[in-house]
C-alpha cells in the first residue's frame, strides 16, 4: 500500500467538539424546541441559502445574525457565538494533526466559514502557525463541496489529490472530495478517525 503524505482537515466538528450538541444546548438555553435551529437555518430553503451565502462571504456574520434571529424569534446580538458557545478544542485530533506534521505529513485546514466578526470560531487555535495551509471559505468566495475549493487547498499544499486524505464530519462533502482522488474519512469519533488516518498515512498519531 502506498501511504498518503498530505492531510486536509475540516475545522468545526473535527478540531472542535461536535457541533450538534452545542446547537441543542443553545436551543435549550433559549427555550426553543429541539431541532428549531436545524430546521430554520439548514432545512428551510431561504435559511439554507442564507447560510451558504455566509460561507461564501456574500453576507456578513452580522447580517446572518439579524436574519437568522428573525426566523427564530430571538435577539440577534452575537447569535452565531451564542449558538456555538459550548464548542471546545478536540485536543485528541489537534495532537494527532501535530504528530502528523512532525512525521513529515503536510497538514491543511479546509473549512466552511461561519463568519469572522463579531465572533471568530478560529480564535485561539493558531491555525496559521500550526498548519501548512489554511482555507476559510468566505475568504475565497466559494465553499465545500465545490471542487474548486478542494483544488485551491491542494495548490496551497503543492500536492496532488491522490497524495492526500480529507477528513470531515459532514458526510456529504466526502464524495466530491473522493471524486477528485482524495481518500476520505468521515469524522465521527476521534479514536476511530485517528486509527483510519494512521493506516492511510502510515505514521503513528498517538
Amino acid at each position: 500500500m502506498t501511504h498518503r503524505t498530505g492531510l486536509i482537515l475540516d475545522f468545526g466538528g473535527v478540531l472542535t467538539t461536535p457541533l450538534l450538541p452545542a446547537v441543542l444546548a443553545f436551543e435549550k438555553r433559549e427555550g426553543l424546541p429541539e431541532g428549531a435551529c436545524i430546521t430554520a437555518l439548514y432545512l428551510d430553503e431561504a435559511g439554507a441559502r442564507r447560510t451558504y451565502d455566509l460561507e461564501r462571504g456574500v453576507i456578513t456574520q452580522e447580517e446572518w445574525n439579524i436574519a437568522a434571529a428573525r426566523s427564530l424569534g430571538l435577539d440577534s446580538d452575537n447569535l452565531m457565538g451564542r449558538i456555538f458557545a459550548d464548542l471546545r478544542p478536540q485536543t485528541t485530533m489537534i495532537k494527532a494533526a501535530a504528530a502528523a506534521r512532525q512525521a513529515g505529513v503536510k497538514v491543511g485546514i479546509l473549512t466552511n466559514s461561519v463568519g469572522l466578526d463579531p465572533w471568530n470560531l478560529y480564535d485561539g487555535y493558531d491555525l496559521d502557525q500550526l498548519y501548512d495551509a489554511v482555507v476559510i471559505s468566505e475568504q475565497h468566495r466559494m465553499r465545500k463541496p465545490e471542487p474548486a475549493i478542494f483544488q485551491l487547498m491542494l495548490e496551497m499544499l503543492a500536492m496532488s489529490a491522490e497524495a492526500c486524505v480529507f477528513v470531515d464530519d459532514t458526510e456529504k462533502y466526502l464524495a466530491p472530495a473522493a471524486d477528485l482522488g482524495l481518500a476520505s474519512v468521515h469524522a465521527k469519533d476521534p479514536i476511530e478517525t485517528i486509527a483510519q488516518l494512521e493506516a492511510l498515512l502510515g505514521v503513528s498519531l498517538s
